[in-house]
């Protein structure tokens, strides 16, 4: 799955001007990446119909805080779970059932289990969110195919070393068999 990193979205003003090329095959679009920030352009982006492993490290984008929030939260829910039972059937309704004593934990596992999963899996849908500022629901489509079956290349006007022309050429350096400019 993509997880976006956060320098994606904060390094520079989203802009709608810019130079995209189209390429066939995921190594096509990593060999690209590595070229495009060995060049120097910053705040360029890659978009593929799927995950392409390696592609975060060819775009020189550094490991994301998302697990960090999972792992957190996973811990969270799973101290929140245990320690809810616990305190229930110990201090508030101590009923003692089949002769079990009043810390009966493996009893707990089932609940305890299950609510470190949902605390983990909502906290990092939310953190994707907030760390995304999603939803983006004004960008407008470069192309039909990304989607589909095509992986794409965008250098941004407010990148580094910007320069239309010598984008435009550079891309099609880079393989790519289709190239447009976006004003």
């Amino acid at each position: 799955m993509y997880l976006p990193r956060k320098e994606q979205f904060h390094t520079f003003e989203e802009t709608t001007s810019g130079v995209f090329g189209l390429f066939d095959t995921p190594a096509q679009i990593i060999e690209a990446a590595k070229k495009t920030k060995d060049k120097g352009y910053t705040g360029f982006d890659c978009f593929t119909p799927y995950p392409v492993h390696g592609l975060d490290d060819a775009m020189g984008l550094s490991r994301s805080g998302l697990p960090w929030v999972t792992f957190i939260m996973g811990i969270f829910g799973c101290v929140t779970g245990f320690g809810m039972q616990y305190l229930t059937h110990k201090y508030d309704w101590p009923l003692n059932i089949s002769g079990k004593s009043l810390n009966a934990w493996f009893a707990y596992i089932p609940i305890t289990f299950e609510f470190t999963v949902f605390m983990a899996g909502v906290s990092t849908a939310v953190a994707m969110f907030i760390l995304a500022k999603l939803p983006k629901t004004n960008r407008k489509v470069l192309h039909p195919d990304i989607t589909t079956d095509k992986f794409a290349l965008w250098i941004p006007s407010n990148s580094a070393n910007y320069s239309e022309g010598s984008v435009t050429e550079f891309i099609k350096g880079l393989g790519s068999k289709y190239v447009e400019t976006v004003k």
